[in-house]
């Protein structure tokens, strides 16, 4: 890269760090006031609601959100009828998530929240379409490259919960009805102003129903879509190892502890993810412009930001971790004292969060989503066994262990994954990309 690409470069990742780190505040003050007026067991159900609609939407569009930005990069978003096979996709996935979760909606409420009404978990089910409609029109974003709008809204999906929250809470709705409530809200004002900016991006008036020959609405192609569905499937079964990741130790530790030492780990667990926000603003940033750079372009990039992400997030991690105890006792509490080791432990596992960010982007980028995947797989099986081995007799730290181990292994995985393939042979990659089915 020249030196006015790196500065460019520079500038939007570290914008797209500030609208997370927004996103992270907006999260920590919801989180306090939910703690405050509810305690941990009202954390622990934010968070499990903040999840699950979330999980079981994405993964009935096929992984839709991990496409977006392949397929609307400039080469590809002029397509014949892309935007009406997307659409389709994305509204049958809406359906069929929300008719999943009513008709769970009885096991979820025993498993996970044993102490609410089944018919508001049931009714909890809104939101996994309100959750999908704002993941994909933020994904649309990154696709289209509007790395402003695309900030924008990743600020705005935690920063909106706080009003709507409170909304629900002077008008004398409290409790698990409030946060369903508000994070209901919070999705559809958020997803709104996304697509506007979608379509005011695409130079689409009346939110893209016609212009340039093309629009949103029309018939779907089949074959597009099962090219759409093929690259989603074997991104999002990454994506969804991610989240599991991320999230698994807090599905198992609530089915198991219960909500009130989930709300600690959940405080813990989102406290020690400020490490993890540059290297997810870094893929956010290059998988877009690695999907349209030829191979030795893309090669060098990915290259040349490995030792500078990897170093930054390693500086970080100290302070972090000094500062969890009294950041945590001041924002939640004396009552989340014990999330603080919790913290500390899985602040160490995010040191290497930064190079990995950069190697899904380019694994992405080139389109072999697949090896990201495999990689995550391995990291999830670490996480299966360890928590259901540390969680039962260690509780919220074992649970931090877990992770920790699984987040290492991973990101250490794919840095190597990174180095060894972007120095490979044009015949190595070329086999790669055949197995992987590359459009």
């Amino acid at each position: 890269m020249t030196r006015p690409h790196a500065g460019e470069l520079l500038r939007t990742v570290l914008s797209n760090c500030s609208a997370r780190l927004l996103a992270m505040l907006g999260l920590t003050l919801a989180t306090v006031l939910v703690a405050r007026t509810g305690g941990p067991a009202a954390v622990g159900e934010y968070a499990l609601l903040r999840m699950l609609p979330g999980l079981i939407g994405v993964l009935c569009v096929l992984g839709l959100p991990g496409a977006l930005a392949y397929f609307l990069a400039e080469h590809r978003r002029d397509l014949p009828r892309l935007w009406p096979t997307l659409m389709a996709i994305g509204f049958a996935g809406g359906f069929v998530g929300t008719a999943l979760w009513l008709a769970a909606s009885p096991l979820l409420a025993k498993v996970f929240f044993p102490h609410e009404s089944p018919w508001l978990i049931a009714a909890a089910g809104g939101t996994v379409a309100t959750q999908l409609l704002l993941t994909l029109g933020k994904t649309a974003l990154q696709g289209l490259e509007d790395r402003r709008g695309g900030d924008v809204v990743i600020a705005a999906e935690e920063l909106a919960f706080l009003p709507c929250f409170v909304l629900p809470l002077v008008v004398g709705v409290h409790g698990i009805a409030a946060i369903i409530v508000g994070l209901a809200l919070a999705d559809v004002v958020v997803a709104i102003d996304a697509w506007r900016r979608v379509s005011r991006r695409l130079g689409w008036r009346r939110f893209g129903l016609a212009g340039r020959g093309h629009g949103w609405w029309g018939r779907p192609d089949r074959g597009l879509g099962r090219e759409v569905a093929s690259y989603g499937l074997r991104g999002q079964v990454g994506g969804l190892i991610t989240l599991l990741n991320l999230r698994l130790d807090v599905a198992i530790l609530g089915a198991i502890a219960g909500p009130a030492i989930l709300g600690g780990y959940a405080v813990a667990s989102k406290y020690a993810e400020l490490l993890r926000l540059p290297g997810t603003a870094l893929t956010w940033v290059f998988y877009p412009r690695l999907a349209k750079l030829d191979e030795k372009q893309a090669r060098a990039v990915a290259r040349r930001m490995i030792r500078p992400a990897l170093l930054g997030i390693i500086a970080a991690a100290i302070p972090v971790a000094l500062l969890a105890s009294p950041i945590l006792r001041l924002l939640y509490g004396a009552s989340f004292a014990p999330a603080v080791t919790p913290a500390r432990v899985l602040v160490a596992g995010m040191v290497l969060a930064g190079a990995s960010g950069v190697a899904s982007a380019y694994l992405y980028g080139r389109g072999t989503p697949g090896l990201n995947s495999v990689v995550l797989g391995i990291g999830l099986v670490i996480t299966v066994v360890l928590d259901v081995t540390l969680i039962p007799s260690h509780g919220a730290l074992g649970a931090a262990f877990a992770s920790t181990a699984a987040y290492l292994s991973t990101d250490a995985l794919l840095i190597v994954l990174l180095v060894r393939l972007s120095s490979a042979a044009p015949r190595h990659r070329t086999a790669i990309a055949v197995s992987e089915g590359t459009p």
